[in-house]
């Protein structure tokens, strides 16, 4: 008997209850890729034809969807005798990749993060200062909202020359910074994040990212698989703390243990892009002891495909991601459990580049009952209803479906 809670980064399923408040009424991750794609707006020259995820409709994604918005995207027909399946709303304030992971866990944030104003420059000037001599830094460069590739695009070459590395934010609770592996170093990078995060502690910042990246021009600048988050530990025990405090064996996958300020995330496997991130999971499944937790998180959706509005991307990353899903669903044990979900939105049809407040879906293998899962009012019912599967104390937040 185990359990897996797998994360597709962005993957909505439709605009929240709340959406109008964040700017984002509307907004549908999934819904609007499978109608690009039928209607042949999906600009790219390797795209055609509809989105072909099939397992994840077998799983019940379309209902989901359904649910959702009260319609079923193209070519995500509702199935008969498809797997338990619903939606999930989120009562954590704001879209925040951490927000949206700790709920899922059982722990919703009812505080609002600290975020940095729309100015240029965006970071107070004694931030600046201080992160300059405690990181013994030239300069910044950057000190704006930004997408983290066309600011390296545009930054890069001036970087590798003036040793200033590129620091920016967006529409998250985040101070990221980036700089390149051999011109700047890895280490240090993180060093100067490490700084960074003492730094914004007093500003409520969620998380400090570290963003290497390598190539030598704007045309050939990468980021790379080093990325590292620096954020605040969960305000109260998820359900890893649970399963730690219980000696249950855990493993996390992919930037799971930076999300949870490393408390709890056992065993971290990691690797660079969704497909070596699902050889983690599958590895990681693999050494998974009995009445063990693995968690895991595939951020491609979001930061390779969402955040740079790249439909026919996404809708690629979505097809890749289904078509290995067989391999996942056939090593399962009778008595394991399986839910596939997302943690906010990131259409990529909509407007700006910022993550979209979205509902997710719950998509369930191997449940033991099979009822439908229906709309739920909090992602913490996952973290409740693995926590029932386990045989572990309920976290505080959440009920099981």
């Amino acid at each position: 008997m185990r359990a897996l809670i797998l994360v597709m980064d962005s993957v909505g399923v439709g605009a929240a209850p709340d959406a109008a408040r964040y700017g984002d009424e509307g907004a549908d991750t999934v819904g609007h890729i499978a109608e690009a794609c039928i209607a042949g707006t999906a600009d790219n020259a390797s795209r055609e034809g509809p989105l072909r995820v099939p397992n994840l409709v077998a799983l019940g994604l379309g209902q989901a969807c359904q649910l959702a918005t009260g319609r079923t995207p193209p070519g995500l027909a509702i199935q008969a005798g498809i797997s338990q399946s619903g939606c999930a709303s989120e009562i954590s304030k704001g879209k925040d990749t951490p927000s949206g992971h700790w709920e899922i866990a059982g722990v919703p944030v009812p505080f609002d993060w600290g975020y940095f104003p729309k100015t240029v420059p965006c970071f107070p000037g004694d931030l600046v200062q201080r992160l300059c001599a405690e990181a013994g830094l030239p300069g910044i460069l950057g000190n704006r909202h930004a997408s983290g590739t066309q600011i390296i695009a545009e930054l890069g070459e001036h970087h590798m020359q003036s040793g200033e590395p590129i620091c920016y934010t967006s529409a998250d609770s985040v101070f990221q910074i980036a700089a390149h592996e051999n011109a700047f170093g890895v280490q240090r990078l993180y060093d100067v994040c490490q700084a960074a995060r003492r730094l914004v502690d007093p500003l409520n910042i969620g998380r400090v990212i570290a963003r290497p990246f390598v190539g030598s021009s704007s045309t050939s600048f990468r980021r790379t698989g080093h990325r590292r988050d620096y954020s605040v530990p969960p305000p109260q025990h998820t359900i890893l703390d649970i399963a730690e405090s219980d000696c249950r064996d855990i493993v996390s996958i992919g930037k799971i243990d930076d999300i949870f300020a490393h408390r709890g995330t056992g065993r971290n496997l990691r690797g660079d892009g969704n497909d070596a991130l699902f050889d983690a999971t599958l590895d990681g499944l693999d050494g998974l002891a009995e009445g063990g937790l693995l968690f895991a998180n595939f951020v491609d959706f979001d930061t390779t495909y969402g955040h740079r509005r790249d439909v026919a991307g996404y809708a690629a990353a979505l097809e890749a991601f289904d078509a290995r899903l067989p391999q996942l669903l056939d090593r399962l044990r009778s008595d394991d459990l399986l839910i596939i979900t997302a943690d906010h939105g990131c259409d990529p049809t909509w407007t700006g580049t910022d993550h979209t407040r979205e509902q997710v879906p719950i998509l369930v293998a191997n449940a033991k009952r099979s009822q439908q899962i229906g709309r739920r009012s909090s992602f913490a019912d996952i973290g409740a209803t693995v926590a029932r599967h386990l045989e572990l104390p309920m976290p505080v937040h959440g009920t099981s479906f």
